[in-house]
């Protein structure tokens, strides 16, 4: 596969740069399925993300891939993998590196910079509530300003540079939930569910016969770039991006069109970036699946994956079982397009 490049002439066709991303997203599918059985929207969404250039956070209980997925991604696209294994000992220089003091005989002692796992095109950031937010926040740093800070100097993070983050939603016992405005800065949280019993089935068939096949990479690191140049560039009508501003505004309780549902369970809502975010993701959905413009239809089905980690709900809606899902289902519903 070429390159991908924009033609920018004015009103110039862009037929051949949708079938190619088209065709590209295709075959990134094929080769993931190699390896993982299902999760089709769980990858949709990955992919979503990474041409996006955001972060997700993968949400789900234990043995369901979420490691093997990532990995499997990232090898499909021939970009540089790094893993960090969160732990309640782990320190931020564990994460960004290090200066080190290079001790040669007969040459001036001098200060070297390690640069820690942070460095890589795609970090599978695994179970990253497990560590103390002091180095939380050395990730999000460098999530948020692409660039780290260490000993006073700033090192740039070189482009793709996305961030899968996993958590475990049932073990609660020695973790460090992030801080509302430390999610805020993930794109999307895309919860990974159970297979289903055929999938499962397959999965059993497929991982107890020796190893897994090998997995070709489908694009490198400068096409995806240009991938990430071209999504921002994708058009969208005003009335999709109002219909996107209304969906995030009536998550908020002081909103006076807000449903009686999320004035009742919600404590806080979504903020200004969740539009930006839901608007941006939805220009790459329309560009992974043909089209060059967005539509409501990518706004509606993005739109739990981009909130659900932006609500602030109140004990009362715990108690009752309300969970934020339930909530942007009823925006969604109650919401004029």
């Amino acid at each position: 596969m070429k390159i991908l490049k924009r033609d920018s002439s004015p009103g110039a066709p862009h037929t051949e740069l949708v079938r190619r991303v088209a065709d590209a997203r295709d075959r990134l599918v094929s080769e993931v399925d190699r390896r993982i059985v299902g999760q089709r929207e769980v990858l949709e969404h990955m992919l979503i993300a990474l041409f996006a250039g955001g972060h997700v956070l993968l949400v789900g209980v234990p043995g369901l891939a979420k490691t093997l997925l990532v990995k499997t991604l990232c090898s499909s696209l021939g970009l540089e993998f790094g893993r960090i294994q969160f732990t309640p000992d782990l320190m931020p220089s564990d994460i960004t590196g290090t200066d080190i003091l290079d001790d040669v005989p007969g040459a001036s002692r001098t200060f070297r910079f390690a640069r820690g796992p942070i460095f890589r095109n795609l970090l599978l950031a695994d179970e990253v509530n497990r560590t103390p937010p002091k180095t939380q926040a050395a990730l999000l740093e460098g999530m948020q300003e692409r660039s780290v800070t260490v000993g006073g100097h700033s090192y740039p993070l070189e482009r793709p540079f996305v961030v899968f983050a996993t958590q475990n939603p049932i073990e609660q016992s020695g973790t460090y939930p992030l801080p509302e405005a430390q999610l805020d800065r993930f794109m999307l949280q895309v919860n990974v569910g159970y297979p289903s019993a055929s999938e499962e089935i397959e999965i059993v068939k497929r991982s107890t016969v020796g190893e897994l096949p090998p997995v070709t990479p489908m694009l490198n690191r400068e096409q995806i770039i240009s991938l990430q140049d071209t999504v921002p560039l994708v058009p969208v009508a005003d009335h999709v991006v109002e219909y996107a501003v209304r969906l995030v505004r009536r998550s908020r309780p002081s909103e006076t069109s807000a449903p009686d549902e999320v004035r009742r369970y919600v404590v806080w809502g979504a903020g200004p970036r969740a539009a930006q975010m839901l608007v941006l993701a939805a220009k790459a959905r329309a560009l992974l699946r043909g089209r060059y413009a967005v539509d409501d239809e990518d706004v509606a089905a993005l739109l739990p994956s981009v909130l659900r980690h932006r609500l602030v709900t109140s004990f009362e809606a715990e108690a009752e079982g309300i969970r934020p899902d339930d909530l942007i289902a009823r925006i969604l519903a109650t919401t004029q397009k």
